[in-house]
């Protein structure tokens, strides 16, 4: 998968648990879209109602600490967030955004170099570019590539299976 895409930043800090991602009291509503508008409330109640899809969040280092509630990669993507790029990843949370299909991209020096609202333009599996800088990327493994291609592990096992719809 070669794609480049770009997106507008939202910018979190350092330390963003699942409990900030999606507070525990709104975890009882029916639907994903149902807890959506609550993504991010305790930090920034308006963020959820100015993101766009296609935009994408660039944080400090540990994001998605906390409880392990597949809510949390879930809602992210019902928000339209096109990836996470963050200085590093809560281990639970990284295995439950790739289950669900949401891309995870780890870099240490992004966050200190754009501002929210900046447009960044991603080459997967190769760099960032901001502003005329480029900023190298890992590449992640195909098989975890696969799965977010597929839009999450169910979808992609059932297209490694043969039963895709």
């Amino acid at each position: 998968m070669n794609e480049t895409f770009t997106g507008r930043v939202w910018l979190l800090n350092d330390d963003i648990d699942t409990d900030i991602i999606i507070p525990t009291e709104y975890l009882a509503l029916k639907t994903v879209q149902d807890m959506a508008p609550y993504a991010f409330s305790p930090l920034r109640p308006e963020l959820a109602s100015l993101i766009r899809p296609g935009d994408i969040i660039v944080a400090g280092k540990n994001f998605g600490c906390g409880s392990s509630r597949e809510q949390a990669p879930e809602i992210i993507k019902a928000l339209g967030i096109r990836c996470v790029i963050a200085k590093s990843f809560a281990r639970i949370f990284f295995r439950n955004a790739i289950n669900n299909g949401l891309l995870l991209i780890e870099n240490a020096d992004l966050r200190g170099a754009v501002s929210e609202g900046d447009t960044i333009q991603v080459e997967l599996n190769r760099q960032i570019t901001h502003q005329g800088k480029t900023y190298p990327i890992a590449s992640l493994p195909q098989n975890l590539m696969d799965i977010i291609e597929a839009d999450g592990l169910v979808k992609a096992m059932r297209r490694l299976n043969g039963l895709e719809d």
